[in-house]
């Protein structure tokens, strides 16, 4: 008799419990199920990135593509003015980098932060099920029927 483990994801609610139920009435043995709560994460993504760590979060685009824009408005504008296109064209640069800067900073902490609330759906639970290849269907129509988030099965 080949044994399986059936692992599977849910949210943290009463529908867990009843898939344990369910599983039990099925004939799997309560010793062969395991419920893990995850711990979701608390701290607050990192706003710039390191060599050896990146969330793919940029917040440098923005501002060297507005900073283009104003190095090469400032220049232009440097022509007329006292102190020449080189000095405008930097200072034109630099204020451009630092508004695009400011706009990447609100859209990552105020419209990312929203986005991420919003979402929902975390996977708070890890239920494995250690059972006979035979009623390994079973056990996943079950799991499926009380709303997992998702099923995996691996021969032992």
């Amino acid at each position: 008799m080949r044994v399986l483990q059936v692992f599977s994801t849910f949210e943290h609610s009463t529908y867990i419990e009843l898939a344990i139920t369910s599983l039990e009435k099925a004939g799997i043995k309560n010793e062969h199920i395991l419920a893990v709560p995850l711990i979701n994460r608390v701290e607050e993504r990192r706003l710039f990135d390191t060599l050896h760590r990146a969330d793919g979060v940029s917040m440098f685009d923005k501002g060297a593509a507005i900073g283009t824009a104003f190095s090469v408005i400032g220049a232009s504008i440097g022509f007329v003015l006292e102190w020449g296109p080189i000095y405008w064209g930097l200072i034109g640069g630099a204020v451009g980098f630092v508004i695009g800067f400011i706009i990447d900073y609100i859209i990552f902490k105020v419209v990312h932060k929203r986005r991420r609330v919003l979402k929902g759906k975390k996977a708070d639970v890890v239920l494995v099920v250690e059972c006979p290849s035979e009623l390994v269907e079973k056990v996943e129509e079950v799991l499926w029927e009380h709303l997992a988030l998702g099923v995996a099965k691996v021969e032992d």
